[in-house]
């Protein structure tokens, strides 16, 4: 997957590494990028980021646990910029809750974590696979190879994210379709900091788990995993030996987790 000449749509653009994406793409040529986030003013904010880097962009408003949403990000991009080459599903939520979580922080995590990936698929495979052609990156986490320490929606519904695209993967692959699920750890965005200035257990359990990258580095490793078309694109790449330590013996695994994190205290 290279990125020049290419439609691209992205959720969760108006910051962290959304944007990072976006500004990057428009650095290598993409044809177009649709920029799509809640924060209409941020993702305009984006837009005009990659429009001064000489790139071409529109920005839109949306709420990815519609299920409509996907489907009118597809339009649009169609509408601007021709057939959408890679559709970039970053948009995600915290809850930094465990055992108490409410139904409601569950309901946003799978509504937010998951569902959107599924709709982009319903969205925008039909017109990939008539052309043999198209890309999915879909942004989980490190959470969803390992686990995340003191926020247990977010765990779960990263796992889920992984087994989608590894799903859509395995399914589409020999059809031309491409998938990258996008597993860091620390990134220094919105959605991490504010936990870590509040001393939220679950953001410092991320910010000591490793460096904290910015975004932009982010970016430098998701335009990397494309052009080699890696399924799990880490931009930490001792997720890697954690994720093998895992596999191979998940019950030294899980003690080894205990020990870090303090036994869940």
């Amino acid at each position: 997957m290279r990125i020049e000449d290419k439609v691209v749509v992205i959720t969760g653009g108006a910051g962290g590494i959304g944007s990072a994406l976006a500004r990057r793409f428009a650095t290598e040529g993409a044809r177009g990028i649709v920029v799509a986030d809640l924060d209409e003013a941020g993702a305009a904010a984006t837009a005009d980021a990659v429009r001064a880097a000489g790139g071409a962009a529109v920005p839109t408003a949306v709420d990815v646990s519609r299920e409509e949403s996907a489907a009118e990000l597809v339009s649009l991009a169609e509408r601007e910029f021709g057939p959408v080459d890679l559709f970039c599903a970053n948009a995600g939520v915290t809850s930094g809750a465990g055992i108490e979580a409410s139904a409601q922080d569950w309901a946003r995590a799978w509504s937010v974590n998951v569902l959107p990936h599924v709709y982009a698929a319903h969205a925008v495979l039909p017109s990939m696979l008539d052309r043999g052609a198209g890309y999915l990156l879909n942004t989980a986490s490190a959470a969803g190879l390992l686990t995340a320490y003191g926020d247990a929606p977010y765990s779960v519904s990263k796992h889920a994210a992984v087994a989608f695209g590894e799903w859509l993967a395995v399914t589409y692959g020999d059809r031309g379709i491409g998938v990258s699920l996008l597993c860091p750890m620390g990134v220094r965005t919105g959605m991490l900091l504010p936990g870590i200035e509040a001393e939220d257990p679950a953001a410092l359990a991320v910010a000591n788990s490793g460096a904290l990258l910015e975004p932009d580095q982010v970016a430098e490793t998701v335009l990397e995993g494309l052009a080699e078309e890696r399924l799990h694109i880490l931009p930490h790449p001792e997720v890697a030996t954690m994720y093998a330590h895992r596999a191979a013996d998940p019950d030294r695994w899980a003690a080894g987790m205990r020990r870090f994190y303090g036994g869940g205290r």
